[in-house]
């Protein structure tokens, strides 16, 4: 997930080539998540497990992070925003269409410019305005079925992945405001944070029989929990040096090879359907993110 960039291009090419491992690595995940749960392991307490391990991987490499951590109550606020994206997103790609999850997740432009406005103080200009309503209409196009009335979320996966999408635009927003704070304490807050509240919401889903209880250990879904820890904080790793060389609009143009990488993948294993509608939903939703990375950066209005 994009983290907080600072603007000294530098060794371009490497850089390009770490955010799209990266991008690789969140497209593609949803096939270790699903075969995580038939194996047993439900995609909540899934997630729990691999960023415990991420969380103990970096507590080991950088052990003041946590102190860090503690002395900084708006980490906290960082922890539940990138917690709730991690529940959201890996839980509506194990369930549901990954192609309708990740362009419904992908609304950056829409809630990061509301997130900003609220937050950051920052006026919408009317570009701004322009690209939450072409995402809108692209959002709009996505969730209109054939015969029904309005364009509403019609399953569970629908409302995981707006809700992925609004706190990944809060996660972003957050890092923004924490620009000054160290990357590892950033890093332990993120981890921390998906690791906890994946095991909370997956204990209050056992609770009312919606999710399924931890299965015994098991050499097959450790290993393939471990590998797939591993591949995130690779990628977590490779995004922090691809995004502190290059500019924040190259960094999140690349990113959106995600959608790229998840869409060939979902259809190549028959984990989605590309409609008309989709096709057309999802051309105005990523136009909406690519505008949006492109615009040249100005001085933002504040109230």
């Amino acid at each position: 997930m994009p983290s907080t960039p600072s603007p000294a291009p530098a060794t371009p090419l490497f850089s390009v080539l770490a955010l799209m491992f990266n991008a690789f690595v969140w497209g593609v995940s949803w096939w270790p998540l699903r075969q995580l749960e038939q194996a047993g392991l439900h995609p909540l307490w899934a997630t729990a497990l691999i960023y415990l391990m991420a969380l103990g991987c970096t507590l080991l490499a950088f052990p003041s992070a946590l102190r860090q951590w503690l002395d900084q109550p708006a980490l906290w606020g960082l922890a539940l925003a990138a917690g709730l994206t991690n529940v959201c997103f890996n839980w509506a790609v194990t369930v549901g269409d990954v192609v309708r999850v990740v362009l419904l997740f992908y609304l950056m432009p829409l809630w990061a410019g509301l997130l900003a406005w609220w937050l950051l103080g920052e006026r919408p200009r009317g570009a701004d305005l322009l690209r939450m309503g072409l995402a809108l209409g692209g959002v709009a196009v996505v969730l209109k079925a054939p015969g029904s009335g309005w364009p509403v979320p019609e399953s569970l996966s629908d409302w995981l992945g707006l809700t992925g999408g609004f706190s990944f635009a809060l996660t972003n927003v957050m890092l923004r405001r924490l620009h000054q704070t160290p990357a590892p304490a950033r890093v332990l807050a993120m981890f921390g944070g998906g690791s906890l509240l994946s095991a909370l919401t997956a204990g209050v889903g056992l609770s009312q029989g919606l999710v399924t209880p931890l299965p015994a250990p098991d050499l097959a879904w450790l290993a393939g929990a471990a590998a797939l820890s591993m591949a995130y904080l690779g990628g977590n790793v490779a995004l922090q040096y691809g995004a502190s060389r290059l500019r924040s609009s190259t960094t999140a143009l690349v990113m959106l090879s995600e959608v790229l990488f998840a869409s060939a993948s979902a259809v190549a294993l028959g984990a989605a359907e590309l409609p008309l509608r989709v096709w057309l939903g999802g051309a105005l939703i990523v136009a909406a993110a690519a505008w949006s990375a492109w615009a040249p950066s100005q001085p933002p209005t504040h109230d």
